[in-house]
């Protein structure tokens, strides 16, 4: 959607922050709750890093702000004509990087390998490839362990980085962000995206410049020169600066101020649902939970429990109270546009506490028990007053929640060294199949896949059916595959969905762009109005 244009021959812009604005056009002030946790490109795969990413960085293919595929530093991708097993990418010529280096197949060699390492938060996206091989100065071949017709799909935030910078910075092998390892590439940029790293103070501010010689220069607005980025985790503050003028761009207008942004001169909306869903994870795995008052046993090992507390989150109330109507309440951990969803699928529980306490009951837990979830506060929209609400809930159950509400450079290591019982996450599916969604949050941790998967769940049936949704080119034997997996998965419950978010980014009237379902945004394609 197009933001709505203020007649500003009748706008009174009082204040001198924007003014600055208008006589500064061509630079962008960017601010939002969450700051990239990282430079390095394959180190997490999570929103806000992947967006600063996409502004220095590029991938082969990528999906543009209405989400169609665009070629980017691959100009055709198609199975060979000789090997089913092959994907063949002509890549692009005459691009450089930021340091001037020429970029080549030999890069996308090295950027697929490096992004399939055991470090790297990507490798799910590539775990059926057996072999990457340069046939040439600018031909690329992709072999898999079998056709894989989303192959294209998975490459949209996997990015190209030079092979001689990495190697001789020390950065060949991606960081291991988990065990909280520092390297230069988590530093420092060389990419061939359409803005330079200028200056970064993590959590303060990053300074970004047009790359003047940057290969998509006549092909997209490029109206943006500079761009000044601010992470502002307040969202009084963050809203503070927006309506004065600070800054001219935020992803996150807090809920509960829609209607002050759009009866504000100057600045508009951009809303729409976003490709997210909001969910708890539930160790179910372990014999025995660490931070719970049940001693010998796991409580959320047990399904009774698991449904009781599924029927006990108040989804309306939610969405009413604490998300101001922006969020559509969700029984599937995927967001409607993705392949495999449907609306039976999308069903939840009717809340209802007697029936809930009467399975606790029955699961041997009828006065609860005690757990402490752990909550991000500065990654999705209102995610601690979620699990404050919840806490609420789950306590007609008798179970008594203890909440731990970090930010997300500390929560996320959390999940990916399985210490945590109970938490918060959000997941988006940029590739649209359901095949990420299992791939990433339902494979057990092993042969490269179950990254983000926290609950110790581990299914060698679903394992063997997820990885061969990969290979299988039979649409409707892979769609019938995926709609057992949602079923055996609704039956396991390892995950309990809330709600699918609604994107409300705000803009000034400076500048046009159109949002994108994935939170995603691409500044080469803003506009200056």
């Amino acid at each position: 959607m197009k933001h709505r244009i203020a007649v500003l021959g009748t706008a009174l812009l009082a204040t001198t922050a924007l003014t600055a604005t208008t006589l500064n056009a061509e630079t962008l002030r960017w601010a939002r709750a969450a700051e990239a946790l990282t430079l390095d490109p394959h180190s997490q795969n999570e929103g806000p890093t992947t967006t600063l990413m996409h502004q220095v960085y590029e991938p082969l293919v990528l999906n543009d702000m209405s989400g169609a595929m665009v070629p980017t530093l691959a100009t055709s991708w198609e199975p060979s004509a000789d090997n089913p097993n092959v994907w063949v990418f002509q890549i692009r010529e005459g691009v450089t990087f930021h340091g001037g280096e020429a970029f080549d197949a030999s890069d996308v060699v090295f950027s697929l390998n490096r992004a399939m390492q055991e470090t790297s938060n990507f490798k799910e996206l590539l775990s059926g490839v057996v072999d990457v091989r340069a046939v040439g100065d600018y031909t690329v071949e992709v072999e898999t362990d079998g056709p894989n017709p989303l192959l294209p799909n998975n490459l949209t935030n996997i990015m190209m980085m030079d092979e001689g910078w990495s190697t001789e910075n020390g950065s060949a092998e991606v960081q291991d962000y988990a065990s909280g390892e520092d390297t230069f590439a988590a530093r420092n940029v060389n990419g061939t995206g359409p803005f330079t790293l200028e200056s970064r103070t993590p959590d303060t501010e990053t300074v970004l410049s047009q790359n003047v010689t940057y290969w998509g220069m006549d092909e997209y607005p490029m109206d943006i020169t500079r761009i000044e980025f601010t992470p502002i985790q307040n969202p009084a503050t963050r809203l503070a600066a927006f309506l004065g003028g600070e800054v001219d761009f935020i992803q996150d207008v807090p809920v509960q101020d829609l209607e002050r942004v759009e009866a504000a001169d100057g600045i508009g909306l951009l809303s729409g649902p976003q490709n997210r869903v909001i969910f708890f994870g539930m160790n179910v795995g372990d014999a025995d939970l660490t931070l719970d008052d049940v001693e010998g046993e796991n409580p959320l090992a047990n399904p009774l429990v698991r449904q009781a507390m599924n029927m006990a989150i108040n989804r309306e109330a939610i969405q009413q109270v604490v998300m101001r109507g922006q969020s559509a309440p969700a029984g599937v951990l995927s967001p409607p546009p993705v392949n495999g969803w449907t609306a039976e699928l999308d069903e939840y529980p009717a809340y209802d506490v007697a029936a809930a306490q009467a399975l606790m009951a029955e699961a041997g837990y009828p006065d609860g028990f005690t757990i402490q979830l752990d909550c991000p506060n500065d990654r999705y929209v209102n995610d601690e007053a979620i699990c404050q609400a919840a806490v609420g809930m789950f306590a007609q159950l008798g179970i008594n929640v203890n909440l731990s509400a970090l930010p997300r450079a500390q929560h996320f290591p959390l999940i990916a060294n399985l210490e945590t019982d109970f938490y918060l996450l959000g997941w988006g599916v940029p590739t649209y199949d359901a095949e990420y969604i299992f791939n990433f949050l339902y494979h057990g941790r092993a042969e490269g896949r179950g990254s983000w998967n926290g609950t110790r769940f581990d299914n060698p049936e679903m394992n063997e059916m997820i990885v061969s949704l990969t290979s299988n080119t039979d649409l409707d034997a892979r769609n019938q595959t995926i709609a057992e997996l949602f079923a055996m998965a609704e039956e396991e419950l390892i995950y309990l969905p809330i709600h699918n978010q609604i994107l409300n980014w705000g803009i000034s009237d400076t500048w046009s762009a159109e949002v994108d379902a994935d939170d995603q945004v691409l500044f080469k394609y803003f506009e200056l109005n």
